[in-house]
């Protein structure tokens, strides 16, 4: 049985987001097909796409948007006639604040389990449990009435609901490889929701529209529906792009911006030393150009919809990568990107990028091999792609080495305690602290995906932090040993059960089962 528990434990953590505490079946189901548990979710394509009450498309979103922003103008407007102060729209709350929790710092994964529980001990009763310094009350002040929370703009309602939509998804999923597929091609794909308003209000459209629709599908009609999305042309400013020689151009005087052509070829398709030049970039800036979205005004088309301007467009053929590309309009650049999609440089760069997302930070050149070849004679089938990895020998045989990111640490917390969110508040302050805000890196080339970038002793600390503050809040309603069932069963390790088993209490046996390598390790 031991055996069969380490693979359903490869099975629940490499390919998902773990099991689930409560979901008995979780641990058996996998154990008894692992291969067959995973690959499941790939014959329900339909189970990628992700549809809740009031989530609404781009254009709608936009035209919300603009709205909006609209409002605040004459508000503003309104009470600078009248010589009132104005008012900016109520921000987020602050989720950068840090539990005032005096773990020591320079810890280490190897040494937290041994580390941990002394520390705990010492720690308050889970009644008052440690808070933030700014939520510590000023005794010398005198009491004040609390203010009324300010109501949320339609910004903020519009990104909270996508969260909690996909949050919710994740933590209700049988295995959940579908959704970390999502996550992977939504962060290979990025967009940042700090950019702005619109970027923060399509951040989960963008996933839903162009990511998730593709998933088991093709790379080139991914490719196409990200380019072509109105949340990726504002993130990388495409729609300030005139070509030189376009009537837009001339009258207003402005030209080229290679922002979404540059990354289109560094990280979305050929990868660094893919075989492109920088003529290249400017060739393919000058044919996405009238690549844009409608504004406010509509007078392109719908506000918030993909339009091609030929006013903008840079007129007359175009040479990329050793290719005439005639002057077709809208279709010269769709040409263009189903050509880069084929690529041989793309098939190795999305191969090596997928294999160490999923397998190892050092991604085993035989198993990079066989992904590529299967990329290529499927004409870039991402469903091939990722039964193919399933299939490997590599995926089953490789140990757990790589550390789940704040996202997957999170989400798979709180499927072992079973707890479906109903508000997506903590999760988001959870992902700030520990340095990947939803949809927001801090660049295009995404958040990081090896171990190194999340094993630092801060960020080893902050989790700590948070693994303390869930086992004070549930640990007393939950048995620690049925919970490392749920999560590992028989392969769970001697060091993980006598650590729990010692615990001083359940609550802190429940911090010390989410900070053990069971938990921490994919």
């Amino acid at each position: 049985m031991a055996r069969d528990s380490q693979a359903a434990l490869v099975a629940l953590n490499r390919f998902g987001f773990g099991a689930r505490g409560g979901a008995s079946g979780d641990l058996i189901n996998a154990a008894s097909d692992p291969r067959g548990f995973v690959k499941a979710e790939l014959a329900r394509p339909s189970g990628v796409l992700l549809e809740a009450p009031g989530l609404q498309s781009t254009p709608q979103l936009g035209q919300a948007a603009f709205a909006y922003q609209d409002q605040v103008k004459q508000a503003r407007e309104a009470a600078a006639k009248a010589g009132a102060p104005t008012e900016a729209p109520p921000a987020p709350a602050p989720a950068d604040q840090k539990p005032d929790n005096k773990l020591r710092r320079n810890l280490s994964l190897n040494t937290v389990m041994t580390e941990i529980a002394g520390q705990m001990a010492e720690a308050k009763p889970s009644g008052s449990a440690a808070k933030p310094d700014s939520m510590q009350p000023n005794v010398a002040a005198p009491p004040a009435a609390k203010p009324s929370p300010q109501p949320l703009n339609v910004i903020q309602k519009t990104f909270r609901a996508e969260a909690l939509a996909r949050l919710q998804r994740a933590t209700l999923v049988d295995c959940g490889f579908t959704e970390r597929l999502v996550v992977f091609w939504s962060n290979h794909f990025c967009i940042s929701a700090n950019k702005g308003e619109l970027a923060r209000m399509w951040a989960g459209a963008f996933e839903r529209e162009a990511i998730r629709p593709h998933v088991l599908g093709r790379f080139a009609d991914m490719l196409k529906a990200v380019e072509q999305h109105p949340a990726m042309l504002f993130f990388l400013d495409n729609q300030q792009s005139l070509g030189p020689d376009s009537r837009a151009g001339q009258n207003r005087k402005r030209g080229l911006n290679e922002n979404l052509a540059r990354e289109i070829m560094e990280l979305h398709t050929l990868g660094v030393g893919g075989g492109y030049t920088q003529e290249d970039v400017t060739s393919l800036a000058r044919i996405i150009t009238g690549w844009t979205f409608a504004g406010r005004q509509g007078q392109l088309g719908v506000p918030g919809s993909f339009v091609f301007n030929t006013n903008a467009h840079q007129p007359g053929p175009q040479m990329l990568l050793g290719k005439t590309y005639e002057p077709t309009g809208l279709a010269q650049g769709e040409a263009a990107l189903a050509d880069i999609a084929r690529h041989p440089s793309t098939a190795n760069f999305i191969a090596t990028k997928f294999v160490r997302h999923f397998i190892a930070d050092d991604p085993p050149p035989a198993l990079v091999a066989r992904l590529r070849d299967v990329f290529v004679k499927t004409d870039g089938d991402l469903k091939a792609l990722a039964t193919a990895l399933v299939d490997s020998g590599e995926a089953w045989q490789a140990p757990l080495t790589k550390m789940r990111s704040p996202y997957d640490f999170v989400v798979a917390s709180g499927r072992l305690l079973a707890r479906v969110p109903e508000d997506p508040g903590g999760y988001l302050n959870n992902l700030n602290l520990l340095g990947q805000p939803l949809w927001s890196p801090a660049g295009p080339n995404g958040f990081p995906d090896t171990s190194a970038a999340w094993a630092a002793p801060e960020g080893i600390k902050l989790r700590l932090d948070i693994a303390s503050q869930m086992g004070a809040r549930l640990g007393n309603n939950i048995d620690p040993l049925d919970l490392l069932e749920f999560a590992a069963a028989d392969a769970a390790s001697v060091e993980t059960r006598r650590t729990i088993e010692r615990a001083e209490s359940r609550q802190q046996a429940v911090a010390l089962l989410l900070m053990s390598p069971e938990m921490q390790r994919r």
